[in-house]
């Protein structure tokens, strides 16, 4: 099981949200962060959050059971390990 944490700010709101609408991830709550869990690759489009680049680049409060393996001005990838 792959998880990326995002701290729950309102700054960071639309990035669960998108996460959500992939049938292959679960989003939910652990303390102040939420929690987007996948048993493969979780994929964020940067675009489509409407996050502005600052954002986009310091949302990611943690990774467990996998790794990042994009993190630019297109995608957030985070991968199984």
């Amino acid at each position: 099981m792959t998880a990326l944490y995002v701290l729950d700010v309102p700054e960071n709101v639309s990035i669960p949200k998108l996460a959500a609408q992939d049938p292959a991830v679960t989003v939910s709550r652990i303390g102040p962060y939420f929690e987007i869990t996948s048993d493969g690759e979780i994929v964020l489009d940067r675009e489509n959050s409407g996050c502005r680049h600052a954002v986009w680049y310091s949302c990611v409060g943690g990774v467990a059971g996998g790794e990042i393996v994009q993190h630019d001005k297109i995608a957030l990838r985070v991968g199984p390990r």
